[in-house]
């Protein structure tokens, strides 16, 4: 009866040894697989950012660069248009750019306004050359009814640049292409998403 006892006492210590064990072993997996996630993460944070799309004829891009620290000054955030349709080239019309940056920055949930004059210009696309734009700091607000935080970004986004926060760019091109005595309007838009440290 005691040898039982005996043995029946040490199945049960190896049996918890087992399971401390191979907890220890799935925690350890677990680990290296978040620490794999983590890296690749990281790679994809520091990868050029953009989104592509087309319709008809025509690709539009939205890509936002950012460097490995993510500071401010080093994003680069730009839209191009390409024709790639069968002719050697298009024209068409839009207002003073064919295009837009909307934006929110995420962090504080402030909208950032894209404002442009409204001529009617006429560009001419050559098939397989972009027409490409770098974003420049904008915004607006509105002094009676804006509160006052959201006043003070605005000011430092459209003097100084991206501030530390996150951003969500639902950027879009907007013209119209001309068919003979016609016109044909296009709206394509993309979105990106990017942080500045």
């Amino acid at each position: 009866m005691r040898i039982t006892r005996y043995w029946a006492g040490i199945s049960l210590l190896l049996l918890l040894s087992c399971m401390v064990w191979l907890t220890a072993c799935g925690d350890k997996k677990s680990s290296n697989a978040d620490s794999s996630q983590a890296s690749a993460n990281q790679t994809e944070d520091t990868a050029p950012l953009a989104q592509e799309v087309k319709e008809g004829d025509f690709v539009y891009r939205l890509v936002a660069e950012t460097a490995e620290d993510h500071s401010a000054d080093s994003v680069k955030l730009y839209a191009e248009l390409e024709y790639a349709g069968d002719q050697d080239e298009v024209t068409i019309t839009h207002a003073m750019s064919p295009f837009y940056f909307p934006m929110k920055e995420t962090t504080r949930g402030y909208d950032i306004s894209y404002m442009m004059d409204q001529p009617l210009i006429t560009t001419t696309l050559r098939k397989g050359e972009p027409l490409r734009e770098q974003y420049r700091a904008s915004g607006g607000y509105s002094a009676d009814q804006d509160p006052k935080d959201y006043i003070e970004f605005i000011k430092d986004f459209t003097a100084n640049g991206f501030l530390p926060g996150r951003y969500e760019v639902n950027g879009f091109a907007d013209f119209n292409l001309l068919v003979g005595d016609k016109s044909e309007p296009y709206k394509l838009s993309a979105t990106v998403v990017f942080t500045v440290k």
